[in-house]
């Protein structure tokens, strides 16, 4: 069993540093980044299924959200490497045409968490329901305002960025839907005209990305009282606007992801509620895949009545609101990640 964790190696390096691993026995991994505890989770579980399986593996990350150079470096290495599958966590749609290339090189790929924009380009999606993620925050934010708070409510959107990614997207028009706001267009961000909502800002889906994005709605409406974040860091950030404004106890933030701690926010008031989803399980299952296209060319189904694998989503929040299903934090506790 080799590991190893890279943002950017030579094809040839890599093929030395393989140690003779043959195409039926090689797995990567290609995440967005390696800080964020979800995809550190995510690496976590690829390695221990490979390990399991007897597999070697091998690990790559971007550097940011929305950075593709190094995921396209990244495939080429593992296509030169001979690997039987890659599993990848898209950061934008320029990774399409390398990931083309793998499967027209006779390599399974599984899009992790992040559908690829163009179908050609992956095998299968191992991930959360976004929209459904998404949808589930947004109808309990509107539950926990009431009708008049719902119709007063001043609502700000932290997104990843404008790229239009396909969880990005989804988590975004889920929420709107979910709180009740008409959306013209679910396949692009923004396409609503309701005056509720206050902007549309990018936050990277980090703590520092979170705090700018706020500050900047917030000066657009310093009265804003919904805060929509495309994930935990990101509200991390949101609420440390809010704080440094006075603000912290003006506004319900809402979130996905459903890390550690992110849960512990929910639990000490800082997140209202947050959507769980399972990213040990998306990578676990994709290893599984990889495994069995290995033994007999054999493909992942998806999920009855979906595109993809649906690997779950729990609503956590320690104020539960009527007609929205969730579970509290000390039960988010013992599925959290991170």
């Amino acid at each position: 069993m080799t590991f190893r964790t890279t943002a950017l190696m030579g094809a040839a390096a890599l093929a030395l540093m393989a140690g003779g691993a043959s195409a039926a026995d090689l797995a990567c991994l290609i995440t967005k980044n390696n800080t964020n505890p979800f995809f550190v989770k995510m690496k976590e579980g690829a390695e221990a299924a490979a390990t399991a399986a007897g597999l070697d593996f091998q690990a790559y990350a971007g550097e940011k959200d929305g950075d593709a150079a190094p995921q396209i470096t990244a495939i080429e290495n593992c296509m030169a490497a001979g690997a039987k599958g890659i599993l990848i966590t898209a950061s934008n749609d320029s990774v399409i045409p390398a990931l083309k290339e793998a499967r027209a090189a006779g390599i399974l790929v599984i899009a992790l968490d992040t559908p690829i924009a163009d179908p050609e380009a992956q095998d299968m999606t191992f991930a959360t329901d976004n929209f459904e993620a998404g949808l589930r925050i947004g109808k309990w934010a509107a539950g926990k305002l009431g009708p008049d708070g719902v119709a007063n409510a001043k609502i700000a959107m932290l997104d990843i960025n404008k790229d239009n990614i396909s969880v990005d997207v989804a988590r975004d028009t889920g929420f709107l839907v979910g709180f009740g706001i008409e959306v013209p267009d679910l396949s692009v961000m923004g396409s609503e005209s309701d005056p509720r909502v206050i902007g549309h800002e990018s936050s990277d889906a980090n703590p520092e990305g979170g705090l700018r994005a706020m500050e900047t709605l917030l000066a657009k409406d310093p009265d804003i009282n919904v805060v929509y974040t495309i994930n935990e860091p990101a509200a991390e950030g949101a609420y440390q606007a809010l704080k440094n404004a006075g603000k912290e106890g003006q506004a319900i933030i809402v979130s996905v992801d459903g890390g550690c701690p992110g849960v512990a926010s929910v639990k000490s008031g800082v997140i209202g509620a947050t959507s769980q989803q399972y990213p040990l399980l998306m990578a676990s299952k994709g290893i599984e895949a990889i495994v069995a296209y290995a033994a007999d060319g054999t493909k992942p189904a998806a999920s009855e009545g979906l595109s993809f694998f649906n690997t779950g989503v729990n609503l956590v929040t320690d104020q539960p609101v009527e007609g929205v299903e969730s579970i509290d934090s000390a039960k988010g506790t013992e599925l959290c990640w991170g």
